[in-house]
């Protein structure tokens, strides 16, 4: 099950809740520029972390296939795969990657689908259709144009068509069958199995296998609840096969969701150890797994006991919510009563003999597609490897399956008894005389349309009546929420006509973001977030269109109330001319980006598109023929048919109650049991429907006036400024290092630039070819967290907040700076973690891109704007998120566990209500801006630039930050100590009262940081260099032994060392907790290795079911503890060596990853971080030896008096309410937690490993 991973969280927590109205790839975030832009104004971080977590991928998109089989459903972006260009999830952990916090807005992505085939548009067809180019706007300094791109209104539509041969020859052109994509090789063996191959070549020598069964819970009967899910993790963990694979750098999982059920493997093309290809080797493994897996009752046995830990562990309150959305909005299908995971009672009670025979009934070759992108060049090859492997099984016997009737018009009789809080209330097991029947006639089955189930859609005048608002009350809710459904069929993209359909309708629900967030600027908003979400859903078979409000509970009717009014305001007035004329000049440019790097795209997202567009029947292109077909139907659309065509979608909301509207097809109001009230305390919370319908009649009622023309500015910066600044500020580059009185460093070996300018700011830089026309830009200032003083506890992560939420800078306002990064296709992050503050800017090269985002830093660095209202907000957003913790049992359990081992120093958590009150705007603008000083700070850039353009940049808008000095006083922090031994405090556990049962725990202790500095103040590396200087302990010989002395000797030794120990112990906790155990479905152990902070510390994060977490812990520290009894095999760091580098080489041509490494490369704060750290890295994991390791492993804190646990443990008998022991303190008013809403986790299982 897809749901968030806890570790400890270090960091601060808060990420953006995306507008799905406008620019959001994925719900975790959804960016805008840098100053979150977000109408959407908090939303917790699911994960609690323990080391800076990698950037989620945040590529919007026209048409959003997004990778809904790792998620739940496509957003409505764009058709075609997307390039991770910030996306470093897979960095070498030898670096601190920031994790980015993403506050604002995604950037435009256009195109379509991916594919050149031999259709080629006629020019006459092109000529008419008055292509636009994507354009810039007047040339008046501060002024964007609200007037069309050239040609979009010389022939804008039908209406203008001069005559009517042109009007027939449009509409023929519309009608034309988009091309497909020219290297995407389809093709059937003869026993039915459907291949699809596609070459790619990012990441080199690398590909990706997928074998899709089109089974999954769907095609459960009553008594088979969860059996597909059963048969993925028994198929795939008991796949001899499977387990040659490890150890040659291939990586495999697999997971379940309503109708697929999808084994995976990421494997390079070959290795020096194998004999040739390993394609042939990994489809041999597959086709174990999906058609020839051996039921043993052990194993069987071991996965069911994974199944109930993995059931427990996924029932969190945002699953539940998610089960209750999906219950009500497919309430006349099996989708509202078929969840994946299955059924408790059920797992249970099946044998092997029972899941056997659900296996032979749907797992054969004509119900499966096999999907292969890669570095494949030979495709006769390839398809006569899959003919030899999986030629010769399934021929025959299968029989296709009818859809079933219509169910249109007669929802009354297919509602179904409704799940009930969580996962331990059960549905109707009983197997109808047909199910029992149908099971005996048909051996081998497979659907002729998936999903085979039958919708009731909203269509206008479809319904007697109207659905009456349903309401899911829990204590675990803290806020209210309410989501308002569409669902309506997927519409297939195969045409022109198609195409231009989507673009008009991303064009139209782009405005709402701002629409919203221009309307409501106050401190205190009614809401605390609206989104407005098109997606198609392949896991559903429809397209669903979603309004969800979140709000306070106080505030519920006045949310709702404005959600509605600013909706019918879209609806009634339409988007504006400037509006048009400003997305469809984003969505034309950044189209045009993407077909650019067309060769960059990695091969796990084509793979991801292809299999979701497969799902959805929809048209693939490449994405250079996504471009051209784009460009092809841009210049023909009007504003009176973009507001036509995106009216339509709104009417459900805006029409409300009128017989014309399609009726909502479910009105669902997630919302707490008990709310705080100031000078009362903790109240019943009560709500009606009638209440809810009442709030929706208001909003029908406000009355709404036409939406008004903002002014863009063109740049931030004018010619004239940037003369006057130069002049003052006299930049230049100075010598790197006063030893040789070099201005420029550059090693030819990694391509980097080392300067530095005369104002004290050193700046790294990197020209990139791998990512066409891209650049990527982070600033970091040392300090973060960890320089908050006691008196200002939480200034610096409530002053990083207070700047995203303003907005503002010099005399622009916040919306003009959002728009602005739009124009300019700029993405942009600000964060803060405990040692530094960071941003990071993604832009395009071409339209002086890179130059707009570097004028953007400069007015950042030199005008920020410190408003009232922004500190307000950021102050009770923080307050919201501390008064959630109790809510989540991970989240109290990691948070009890911090406070005790770091001697409840706030600075590693949340600050608590009373630091929060305590704090003013000039306290947070001083802890920010006081680290923001130049010698403090360290620029680093990577792209497709020359270096003419990125010296420029560097000098006018570096070089002109003026001269400051004080980063010994920025980076000064008082003592981080680990508590000593306490009894009592050493090992507690926390209590959540619950309506079902979850336990979970997390065991931490101390270790050094990345460079070998410890709390203590010991310097570890010293004593490595000085044993290896003696020559003691060093295995071998030659070239070899001089490799391993060089290890000793280098700064980088823990972080290599810790890297692979913690490759090798997940591997040991999988394999013992989990697998031979049973005690656990998910268990990890985490290094967080600070490289500013003088310690760093280890935590093993363990689920479990309240009756078996103590054995977990206990399992889990005896693995920790054991490396000495049960020695480290050879093995075993060798494929923790070949993984870590497999990483790095799937890595190296990103963009990102190249920031990673280049981060602190000149910080006076990071000394020992030099150019070998970089150009060294594959060579130092390959000298890594077994006593390297160890010597390692002897710094972990891990006996008694050093280790910390914390147990929690959720359910109807909990011994106690979750406090905090150490800091008590009183709530006091402000905003409430957040709880993610939307139909996701509940839609598959996660990951069998």
């Amino acid at each position: 099950m897809q749901s968030s991973s806890l570790a400890f969280n270090t960091k601060p927590i808060l990420a953006s809740i995306p507008a799905n109205t406008s620019y959001c790839h994925t719900k975790e975030n959804c960016n805008c520029t840098l100053f979150a832009a977000k109408f959407t104004r908090l939303q917790p971080d699911k994960s609690i972390t323990l080391h800076p977590q990698s950037a989620r991928r945040n590529r919007a998109s026209l048409v959003s296939i997004k990778n809904t089989r790792r998620r739940f459903s496509s957003k409505f972006n764009e058709l075609r795969p997307q390039p991770r260009l910030l996306d470093s999830s897979h960095q070498v952990s030898c670096f601190h990657s920031f994790k980015r916090k993403q506050i604002g807005l995604n950037r435009f992505t256009s195109g379509f689908f991916v594919d050149k085939s031999s259709f080629h548009l006629q020019k006459n067809l092109l000529d008419n259709a008055n292509v636009p180019r994507a354009s810039v706007g007047p040339e008046e300094p501060h002024a964007a144009s609200t007037t069309w791109p050239d040609g979009v209104t010389e022939k804008p539509g039908l209406d203008l068509l001069d005559s009517e041969a042109e009007r027939i020859e449009f509409e023929n052109f519309l009608k034309f069958e988009l091309p497909s994509h020219p290297k995407l090789h389809r093709g059937q063996l003869k026993n039915g199995l459907r291949y699809l191959i596609l070459p790619n070549k990012v990441p080199p020598n690398r590909f990706e296998a997928h074998m899709e069964v089109h089974v999954g819970s769907i095609d459960e009967e009553d008594d088979e609840q969860g059996i597909a899910h059963m048969i993925e993790h028994v198929a795939f963990l008991g796949s001899k096969k499977r387990e040659k694979l490890l150890g040659t750098g291939a990586r495999s999982n697999a997971y379940t969701d309503f109708h697929h059920t999808v084994f995976h493997i990421h494997s390079p093309t070959s290795t020096q150890e194998s004999e040739g290809d390993l394609l042939p080797v990994v489809l041999d493994a597959l086709n174990e797994i999906a058609f020839h897996p051996k039921f043993l009752a052990s194993r069987v046995e071991k996965e069911r006991r994974a199944i109930l830990s993995e059931l427990q562990m996924m029932n969190t309150i945002e699953y539940r919510v998610d089960c209750q959305l999906l219950q009500y909005l497919h309430s006349e299908n099996k989708l509202s009563k078929r969840f994946p995971i299955g059924l408790e009672e059920q797992i249970k009670k099946w044998d092997a003999d029972k899941i056997r025979k659900f296996h032979e009934r749907w797992y054969f070759p004509a119900n499966a597609t096999l999907y292969i992108v890669g570095d494949i060049d030979d495709i006769p090859k390839t398809v006569n490897d899959i003919e030899a492997v999986f030629g010769q099984y399934g021929m025959g016997n299968e029989v296709s399956v009818a859809p079933t009737p219509s169910a249109f018009g007669a929802m009354a009789s297919f509602l179904v008894p409704k799940l009930g809080v969580g996962l331990s209330s059960g549905l109707s097991q009983e197997k109808s005389p047909a199910s029992l029947e149908h099971s005996k006639n048909f051996r081998k089955e497979r659907h002729a349309v998936r999903p085979p189930v039958q919708h009731n859609w909203s269509i206008p005048e479809s319904h007697s009546e109207a659905k009456p608002p349903q309401i899911f009350q829990h204590e675990l809710l803290q806020n209210f929420s309410i989501n308002m459904f569409c669902k309506v069929p997927v519409n297939k993209v195969h045409t022109f006509g198609d195409l231009r359909n989507v673009l008009m309708k991303r064009i139209f629900l782009s405005a709402l973001h701002f629409r919203i967030n221009t309307r409501y600027q106050s401190s205190n908003p009614p809401f605390t977030s609206v989104e407005l979400d098109h997606s198609d859903s392949g896991r559903e078979g429809c397209t669903v269109t979603t309004l969800t409000v979140t709000a306070e509970p106080q505030n519920w009717r006045n949310a709702i109330k404005v959600a509605v009014q600013e909706v019918r305001r879209l609806k009634e007035f339409g988007v504006t001319n400037g509006e048009l004329a400003r997305y469809l000049d984003a969505l034309l440019k950044d189209s045009e980006q993407l077909a650019a790097m067309i060769d960059n795209v990695p091969s796990v997202d084509n793979l991801d598109f292809i299999m979701e567009s497969d799902a959805l029947s929809h048209t693939v292109m490449d994405q250079r023929q996504g471009h051209e077909s784009l460009v092809a139907i841009a210049g023909t659309v009007t504003l009176e048919e973009v507001n036509s065509v995106g009216a339509k979608v709104l009417e459900f909301i805006a029409d409300y109650g009128k017989p014309s509207a399609p009726p909502p097809a479910a009105i669902v109001a997630c919302v707490p049991k008990k709310v705080h009230i100031d000078g009362i305390g903790e109240t019943e919370f009560k709500i009606e429907p009638e209440e809810i319908l009442a709030a929706i009649e208001a909003g029908l009622k406000e009355p709404i006036e036409a939406e008004p023309e903002l002014e863009i500015p063109k740049e931030l910066i004018s010619s004239e400024q940037l003369q006057e600044l130069l002049l003052q500020q006299h930049s230049s580059f100075i010598p790197v290092d006063q030893e040789n009185k070099l201005t420029k460093v550059f090693d030819k070996d990694t391509g980097i630039v080392q300067r530095r300018l005369s104002n004290g700011i050193p700046v790294n830089y990197k020209i990139s070819k791998s990512e066409a026309n891209c650049g990527v830009m982070r600033f970091i200032v040392g300090g973060g967290r960890a320089a908050e003083s006691a008196e200002a506890k939480g200034a610096v992560i409530v002053g990083v907040r207070t700047l995203s939420e303003g907005g503002r800078v010099g005399n622009f306002s916040r919306e003009q700076v959002e728009l602005f990064c739009v124009n300019h296709l700029i993405n942009c992050s600000l964060e803060s973690t405990e040692e530094f503050i960071s941003m990071e800017f993604r832009f395009t090269l071409r339209d002086d891109g890179m130059r707009a985002a570097f004028q953007l830093l400069h007015m950042v660095l030199q005008q920020s704007v410190w408003l009232d209202d922004a500190f307000d907000r950021a102050k009770q957003l923080y307050l919201s998120y501390y008064r959630s913790i109790p809510k989540s049992l991970e989240r109290s359990t990691a948070h009890k566990l911090m406070l005790a081992m770091l001697d409840g120093d706030e600075r590693f958590v949340e600050p608590t209500p009373n630091s929060l009150q305590k704090l003013t705007l000039e306290q947070v603008k001083e802890a920010v801006m006081n680290q923001f000083v130049c010698d403090n700070m360290e620029v680093s850039i990577v792209g497709d630039f020359t270096e003419e353009d990125i010296e420029s940049c560097i000098l006018e808008y570096l070089g002109t930050v003026k001269a400051s000095r004080g980063s010994e006083r920025a980076q000064k922090y008082s003592p981080i100590i680990f508590r000593p031994y306490t009894a009592d405090l050493q090992h507690q556990q926390v209590f959540l009262k619950d309506t079902d049962e979850r336990a979970c725990a997390y065991i931490a202790g101390p270790a050094p940081n990345r460079w070998g500095f410890t709390f203590e103040g010991k310097n570890l590396l010293e004593s490595v260099i000085n044993v290896s200087a003696s020559g003691e302990h060093l295995k071998f010989e030659g070239q070899d032994k001089d490799l391993q002395r060089k290890l000793r000797a280098h700064p980088l030794f823990f972080a290599i060392t810790m890297g692979l120990l913690q490759e090798i112990i997940n591997s040991r906790l999988f394999t013992t907790v989990r697998d031979s155990l049973g005690l656990t479905y998910d268990v990890s152990f985490e290094l967080n290795l600070f490289d500013r902070l003088n310690l760093g510390w280890y935590v093993i994060s363990v689920t479990s079911t309240p009756e078996k977490v103590h054995k977990a812990v206990d399992a889990c520290k005896n693995v920790l503890r054991g490396l000495h009894s049960n020695q480290i095999a050879p093995r075993e760091l060798d494929r923790a060596r070949r993984t870590l580098l497999m990483r790095h080489e799937a890595e190296i041509k990103s963009n990102a990853y190249w920031l990673g490494l280049m981060a602190h490369l000149q910080s006076t704060s990071v000394p020992r971080k030099d150019i070998s750290c970089i150009k060294d890295l594959a060579s130092l994991y390959e000298a890594a030896t077994l006593e390297d390791v160890y010597a390692a492993y002897e710094h972990l804190k891990i006996d008694d008096n050093s280790l910390f646990s914390c147990i929690g443990v959720a359910g109807s008998q909990a011994g106690e309410v979750v406090t905090d022991p150490i800091v008590e303190e009183e709530w006091v008013e402000g905003f409430h937690n957040v709880i993610p809403v939307g139909r996701g986790s509940s839609t598959m299982t996660r990951p069998t490993t």
